[in-house]
């Protein structure tokens, strides 16, 4: 298709997703109130990490930057569904939208690699506990930590490149909740094809194989615990395991089927894709907290006014 003079749209316009008119008040109210318990979640989970010596350890390292990580995405994602119930709050700039696709990018590759990284911990923790101390230093978690984040952003970068080179012409209206790639190539007026391949590769295969060499990890880490004498201590590496890997699979299963049906036509997408952007950041704190020992005594302690 060919495309007018005008190729870059001042505006996009956001649809939103699917639901009767009814619930426009509730819905607003709904994800109003779950996006201040995201971020009050996620900051208690941080400051409790920060302020407490006792858990200065890499696993609480890392789960800080998830938490980091969730309360950015849910930022990048929920205030614009929630400015999609106000009259005239579904219109964004062309800027802002590319903004939008750089950051959803980023934060989603640098999230996925984040949960290989704590895999990675537990593997280590469990399967060789004698080499711990050695292998997982502070130098290591802080190489780790930046090693992902300039993957996400060098990945985001590409994503970013691709979509916006492509004409637009007059169509400006997004069949999705926010900004991003699958959702803008069905605008475009031209052959998306390299770009859903980038999207099949850099994206949907790459979640695959993080979603695949995280539950081989799991397989060792399932073993070695198996062999632990202690039932307790058998109970409390299962309960910080399956912690993990409930956010694992509530994180990858939509991502994958979002990214990989890049050309999709289907309009429930955009309900699914709301689950790894919206209800994932959402369930971390309370899943985290309350499967952790650790991070539950110290919260009960917390609540009973004993800070110590």
């Amino acid at each position: 298709m060919e495309c007018p003079n005008r190729t870059a749209p001042a505006v996009f316009v956001l649809s939103g997703f699917p639901f009767p008119k009814e619930l426009k008040v509730p819905l607003l109210l709904f994800f109003s109130f779950m996006y201040i318990l995201t971020l009050s979640g996620n900051s208690l989970i941080v400051w409790v990490v920060a302020s407490h010596p006792q858990l200065h350890k890499p696993m609480y390292w890392f789960l800080c930057h998830l938490s980091l990580l969730d309360m950015a995405f849910s930022s990048v994602v929920v205030p614009r569904v929630i400015a999609g119930f106000i009259p005239g709050g579904k219109i964004i700039s062309f800027g802002e939208c590319m903004c939008q696709v750089f950051f959803l990018q980023f934060l989603g590759c640098t999230e996925s690699l984040l949960y290989i990284v704590m895999a990675y911990d537990r593997f280590i923790a469990i399967c060789k506990p004698l080499h711990y101390g050695n292998i997982m230093h502070w130098r290591a978690c802080l190489v780790l930590s930046l090693g992902i984040m300039i993957a996400g952003c060098l990945n985001s970068a590409l994503q970013t490149s691709v979509t916006f080179q492509l004409s637009y012409g007059w169509r400006n209206l997004i069949d999705y909740v926010c900004c991003d790639n699958p959702a803008l190539l069905k605008l475009a007026c031209a052959d998306t094809t390299l770009n859903e391949m980038v999207i099949l590769v850099d994206v949907g295969f790459v979640a695959m194989t993080c979603f695949i060499l995280i539950l081989t990890s799991y397989v060792y880490i399932v073993l070695a615990i198996l062999r632990i004498n202690s039932s307790e201590g058998r109970r409390r590496a299962f309960s910080t395991c399956t912690a993990h890997i409930t956010l694992v699979v509530i994180f990858y299963v939509p991502v994958v089927f979002h990214y990989m049906r890049p050309g999709s036509q289907n309009s429930m997408d955009s309900v699914v894709s709301m689950f790894y952007t919206t209800i994932t950041p959402f369930l971390n704190p309370a899943i985290y907290t309350l499967r952790n020992k650790e991070m539950k005594a110290i919260l009960l302690k917390l609540w009973s006014g004993n800070p110590k």
